[in-house]
């Protein structure tokens, strides 16, 4: 189709399924605004290869996932450079860019998704990851933390990763609780700070019921997450095309 945007994102185990909460805020954003468009999964190790001459190249050297095929032919990288484009292109319904929950979320899970580095890491290895991206992912992954994964994950995840991450995720209920007249973070409308959420919830589902159920305790409420999660499953059925 002319107008369809081609959407890469990162594939799972079978049955392959979006898990990664990167390209899960464009794959919302697209569900959301109601576009045409398809899927191509890209492995980790072949992500260079397929974006590098289409994209300008970043400062730290990494392409990543997601990157987008606009209609018009031009590629984008970023969920956040995505989002703008998006919304500048199809305006309606709004992502509410401008929403003040979307700086003080951000930074919020920058703060809880630090101490739960070690979990989340080794389980994307362990139990999402197919067969192909495993040894880019190690390498990688190795190469930043200094350390095998299974050292990463015995020395830093656990009960203290959860522990040192619980105010942080407290916060998030604070923040989506202060309106409320609820479901989303803005009351009835939800926008992109709905999508960076829901899109973190699920990164961690997808790592299995116990890891899961780890992360909604430490929310301090989590049937309150389990229905904004139902509030959200319009965007969020479509996962695996």
């Amino acid at each position: 189709m002319a107008d369809e945007i081609v959407l890469f994102d990162l594939p799972s185990k079978p049955p392959c399924r979006t898990w990664s909460y990167n390209p899960w805020k464009t794959r919302l954003a697209l569900n959301f605004k109601g576009l045409p468009y398809k899927t191509e999964w890209v492995e980790y190790p072949d992500i260079k290869t397929k974006v590098q001459d289409h994209v300008p190249a970043p400062d730290d050297g990494i392409y990543t996932i997601p990157t987008v095929i606009m209609p018009d032919g031009t590629w984008l990288m970023d969920s956040w450079t995505i989002a703008d484009a998006l919304e500048e292109k199809y305006p309606e319904p709004s992502l509410r860019l401008s929403s003040p929950y979307i700086p003080r979320l951000r930074e919020t899970l920058a703060k809880m998704m630090t101490p739960l580095r070690a979990i989340y890491i080794w389980k994307v290895y362990s139990l999402v990851l197919s067969e192909p991206s495993l040894g880019y992912f190690r390498s990688t992954r190795e190469k930043a933390t200094g350390m095998a994964l299974e050292q990463l994950e015995e020395n830093g995840g656990g009960a203290k990763a959860w522990e040192a991450a619980r105010p942080h995720a407290e916060k998030v209920t604070e923040l989506l609780k202060e309106n409320s007249e609820g479901p989303f973070f803005e009351g009835k409308t939800a926008g992109m700070a709905d999508f960076v959420w829901a899109g973190t919830l699920i990164f961690f589902s997808r790592m299995g019921d116990d890891v899961f159920g780890e992360l909604l305790k430490s929310t301090g409420d989590g049937e309150f997450h389990k229905q904004f999660l139902e509030a959200v499953k319009p965007w969020t059925e479509r996962d695996d095309h």
